[in-house]
């Protein structure tokens, strides 16, 4: 794509404040000066973030475009594949469910004993997949859920265990593992009898206000982009639900994060000892809770990331809460997007 300059940006931001500003007005400014400088970096054709303080929702902005081909301006109202970020939701759900008293974190997967009730590998627990560290199935070229596109999830988890075992010991190595949230999905649908999609927007989503959001696809979604051009996904999306399907905007899922946060207002959809659990840092690695990447800071976080799309989602010690999405991905821009976030949010 063009350069984008920042006269160009400028001219085609869209703002909207909430309450009274979080920072100054010479620090807005100065932020939406950094904001067009990163999207002229990576060339990104819409960049859109929200920001909240102490429980309340204070600024979201977009800026740039929703669409190249049309040329339509991105607001704050549209929607973006929030991609890993999916799973804080699924682990939230998850807590959810052991505070009801319909699994325990240390129950088994597979087995005669097993939550699913199906054949698996031996000993892999809830706390195996909320935490990576399950023995098998990472994120690099083998990772089953970008293969087999045209299976449901019944037929990819059969595939996937016959095919792709396990190579290490549950509990010993972490690797990052979409599978596993997969399968977490599958456990929510099993215990509760509902879809994975409609458990979370019931009890989840819609009490945070962030009700709105779906699985797959959405209303005033964005189109996504690499180096400029329009990309044709190839991945079914809908099936990478409770690891990486959500859509929504940056404004509902700060709204998420707040019912997460850990502070009292407003009040959490998890009771304190769920929360206290779910961010605590795991031995195998330290900077992984269930679901949530985490810091001795007290800070916790996820990132997403697929093909024409970049997101984040930061809940900060301080009282903080952002999330932030962009319609392209390129090399170095998922850091970049942090840096700078931290920078324009005031925290």
């Amino acid at each position: 794509m063009k350069s984008m300059t920042r006269r160009r940006v400028l001219g085609i931001s869209a703002a909207v404040m909430l309450g009274r500003p979080a920072v100054a007005e010479d620090r807005v400014a100065q932020g939406r000066s950094e904001i067009e400088a990163f999207m002229e970096e990576f060339g990104v054709p819409g960049l859109s973030v929200a920001v909240a303080k102490d429980g309340k929702l204070l600024r979201r902005e977009a800026f740039g475009f929703a669409n190249l081909e049309t040329r339509e301006k991105l607001e704050p109202g549209h929607r973006f594949r929030i991609a890993s970020v999916s799973k804080p939701i699924t682990s939230v759900a998850i807590f959810l469910l052991e505070e009801r008293g319909e699994l325990g974190l240390d129950d088994l997967v597979f087995g005669e004993r097993g939550i699913l009730g199906m054949p698996g590998p031996d000993g892999i627990t809830v706390r195996h997949l909320l935490t990576h560290t399950s023995g098998g199935w990472k994120n690099d070229a083998s990772d089953p859920m970008f293969k087999r596109v045209g299976l449901d999830h019944r037929a990819l988890i059969d595939w996937t265990l016959e095919t792709l075992p396990p190579e290490d010991v549950p509990g010993e190595k972490y690797a990052y593992s979409n599978f596993g949230y997969c399968l977490l999905g599958r456990v929510i649908e099993k215990l509760t009898g509902e879809s994975y999609e409609n458990f979370v927007r019931e009890n989840l989503l819609k009490p945070c206000g962030a009700g709105g959001m779906t699985v797959g696809k959405g209303e005033r979604e964005v189109g996504y982009y690499m180096s400029g051009k329009p990309l044709s996904f190839q991945m079914n999306v809908a099936r990478m639900d409770a690891h990486g399907g959500w859509v929504g905007t940056p404004t509902e899922m700060v709204k998420f994060a707040l019912r997460a946060d850990g502070f009292p207002e407003p009040a959490d959809l998890l009771q304190k000892k769920s929360m206290g659990e779910m961010t605590a840092r795991v031995g195998v690695n330290e900077k992984y809770a269930c679901g949530w990447s985490v810091n001795a800071a007290g800070n916790y976080w996820h990132g997403g990331s697929l093909p024409g799309l970049t997101t984040l989602l930061v809940r900060t010690a301080s009282g903080y809460c952002w999330a932030a999405c962009a319609n392209t991905r390129g090399k170095g821009i998922g850091r970049a997007l942090d840096r700078l976030m931290w920078k324009v949010s005031g925290a």
